[in-house]
């Protein structure tokens, strides 16, 4: 079998999807790795053919191009797998994860999980996203509570003038909170957008 067959049979092997049916957070596999569609746009020009010019974000890398497929293009559709792993600790520089079922661990460099780490700590359950059976990225959950370490005294009664001030969270993560917040108190932060989202008891 030449490798232009083998390519073929594993083309076929794979799921096929249509630059038609790309949505947001579509993955694709082109030159081996994976890619998520950002954003997407069906053009009909007056002469010549339909075409579909998307945005594209490399799962591993997070480098973002754009490109122009033909409406109706088939390409291989990269089938991504997620486990349920929690965080249990960091060795040289690796972040630990297990699967607390089958005790197995996976481990993943600072820059596969890019700009997640910021919030992970020590018993965080997560999931982490597999390609081929090799990990790619973390998800967080999409708000999650941390302790406020550092930020300036807290202004009792001062809820209704609405201003904020930076706050530095157990993780090292660094968010806008309320003025009357103060060190030590717990808060809920949405991990989507950095915003503040309240108090937690």
């Amino acid at each position: 079998m030449t490798f232009a067959q083998s390519y073929d049979h594993w083309i076929r092997a794979s799921e096929m999807i249509s630059s038609n049916d790309f949505r947001t957070g579509t993955t694709i596999e082109l030159d081996g790795a994976v890619w998520r569609v950002v954003e997407f746009l069906h053009v009909k020009p007056g002469k010549g053919s339909a075409f579909v010019r998307t945005k594209l974000k490399a799962v591993q890398s997070g480098n973002v191009v754009e490109k122009t497929f033909r409406a109706g293009e088939m390409l291989p559709q990269a089938l991504l797998e997620k486990s349920t792993l929690q965080h249990t600790y960091m060795e040289s520089g690796d972040y630990v994860f297990m699967d607390m079922s089958s005790y197995e661990e996976t481990r993943l460099t600072a820059g596969q999980i890019g700009v997640s780490r910021k919030y992970l700590k020590e018993g965080m359950e997560v999931n982490v996203v597999s390609w081929n059976g090799k990990p790619l990225e973390v998800e967080l959950p999409n708000s999650v509570v941390l302790e406020v370490k550092e930020t300036d005294p807290g202004v009792k009664g001062d809820t209704a003038t609405g201003g904020t001030k930076p706050a530095i969270l157990e993780t090292g993560a660094q968010v806008m909170v309320p003025l009357f917040i103060s060190i030590g108190e717990k808060i809920k932060v949405d991990t989507r957008n950095d915003s503040y989202l309240g108090r937690e008891n």
